[in-house]
């Protein structure tokens, strides 16, 4: 048999399997013109195998995907590597569908003879993704407007409090100046949610290192130190990355309120994230029960705000924030609910 004689058998071997796939076949010759295209694709087309060989099948390329598909085909020939690429299709019914196109180099004894394709209607996955897409940026509106109502309502409740606590009796006034002191600090927590860049999926660690910054200059700067350590990472939802805030602020605020104004007070924070595992925060605070002067009638209200912010977000929480005793804080499982 001679070589030409084998090539024909090739093509009508290649051409009766290519016609009964249940998947859109194409192959090219080595300049990138259509040789062949199946009887699968025909039907999507609607247009006869004459109609679709060498660029003729580009008539029903999207005008806007025209030039990205001549360019990354191009540089595929030209390095002789497969290659994939979306595209729409003009189907028979005039209605441009999305296609990913997968396709890779044919090499006999070392000659290139051009490229085998294969094409999957894609245009629902598009759609979702298009969907999922819009309502993230509908989430980020509204996680956005949400967030300037509650900073101006906090502005308006810390002048309030401001006003009352100059008015109150001085046995009261400590407790105006730790209530106001916390509304800052709630406020403080929503601003660095809404400058994450990405509001509805928050970055753990960049947070609370912005959070702990913000809270060590908000009251007593220079005499507050919060740390973030630890080697997980990971991505949490709003209403978690809300109550890990605010927890870590009251913390913030009991340290100060139980330590006199010459002494610094350390906060360290450890991230532990591990793969498929509910991640934990774990808390240690240097704080020492000797109150500053003038401050002695302030409640001490942070473990049962720490344990309500906990409990809202489905965070279990045990231990003090002491040496002795680290607070531990362990996030919902990622498949819902809080881990064992």
């Amino acid at each position: 048999m001679t070589n030409h004689a084998g090539a024909a058998v090739l093509s009508a071997s290649f051409r009766q399997f290519a016609d009964v796939v249940p998947l859109m076949l194409w192959r090219s010759d080595q300049t990138g013109r259509a040789v062949h295209h199946n009887e699968c694709w025909l039907d999507f087309t609607g247009r006869s195998l004459e109609e679709e060989l060498a660029l003729g099948w580009r008539a029903g390329l999207h005008p806007e995907d025209f030039e990205r598909h001549a360019r990354i085909v191009a540089a595929a020939f030209e390095a002789r590597e497969p290659f994939t690429v979306e595209f729409r299709l003009r189907r028979h019914d005039g209605e441009y569908r999305w296609l990913l196109d997968t396709a890779r180099p044919l090499v006999e004894d070392g000659r290139f003879l051009g490229y085998l394709g294969s094409c999957f209607d894609i245009t629902d996955r598009k759609y979702a993704e298009e969907h999922i897409e819009h309502a993230l940026a509908e989430k980020e509106a509204l996680l956005a407007e949400v967030y300037h109502r509650v900073r101006n309502n906090l502005q308006v409740m810390v002048s309030l409090i401001g006003l009352y606590g100059r008015a109150a009796p001085e046995a009261c006034r400590g407790s105006f100046e730790a209530l106001g002191q916390r509304v800052r600090a709630i406020a403080l927590v929503q601003q660095h949610l809404h400058e994450a860049p990405h509001i509805a999926s928050i970055d753990l660690r960049d947070y609370l290192r912005r959070l702990a910054s913000g809270l060590g200059q908000l009251r007593r700067a220079g005499r507050i130190g919060v740390r973030v350590e630890g080697s997980g990472n990971g991505l949490v939802e709003p209403r978690t990355a809300n109550a890990l805030g605010m927890i870590v602020a009251e913390i913030v605020a009991e340290c100060l309120d139980a330590t006199a104004e010459t002494v610094a007070c350390a906060i360290a924070l450890t991230i532990d994230a591990e793969p498929a595992m509910p991640m934990t925060v774990t808390v240690v605070s240097n704080v020492r029960d000797v109150a500053e002067p003038g401050r002695q009638n302030v409640p001490k209200l942070g473990p049962r705000l720490i344990a309500a912010y906990a409990s809202q977000a489905e965070i279990a929480a045990s231990g003090e924030a002491t040496e002795a005793s680290p607070l531990r804080l362990q996030l919902p499982h990622p498949s819902g609910g809080i881990g064992a």
